[in-house]
């Protein structure tokens, strides 16, 4: 069974993924913000960690990075409810920051179940390898 590292600040959020995840057979570990969450990672070791990037205490890229450093072979998803960058709007893209820090994968809050499950399951099959099925894959 596959184990789940889910470190979100909002109680709503952290609880509706972690019954989801449940339903499906995954074996969930949630905390409610990352020094709960690196303490998790200390003692466990996951299969995928999903962190929320903005969260009180500890910034969420100072988390991924240093969930990255602690466990570089664990496929990281990075969550977030800001929204993309765009050619309209000067803000910056947050998502692809995370990327840059170690995520494997983004996902912009408010996500549907599937999206949700199709990324996990990408990092667990593909250990956040491509986001393209194998077969498919661009020679280099």
């Amino acid at each position: 069974m596959p184990r789940i590292l889910v470190v979100d600040d909002d109680p709503m959020v952290g609880a509706t993924i972690e019954v989801l995840l449940q339903r499906q057979g995954f074996d969930v570990t949630l905390t409610d913000g990352g020094e709960t969450g690196l303490a998790a990672l200390e003692t466990q070791v996951f299969d995928v960690m999903l962190v929320d990037i903005f969260m009180p205490h500890m910034r969420g890229f100072e988390s991924i990075r240093i969930f990255h450093e602690r466990a570089p072979a664990t496929p990281l998803i990075a969550m977030s409810g800001y929204a993309f960058a765009s050619s309209a709007s000067p803000s910056p893209d947050f998502l692809r920051m995370a990327l840059e820090l170690g995520a494997t994968r983004c996902l912009r809050k408010p996500f549907t179940p599937d999206a949700l499950l199709t990324t996990i399951r990408e990092c667990l099959t593909g250990m956040g390898e491509s986001a393209q099925p194998k077969d498919k894959k661009e020679a280099p």
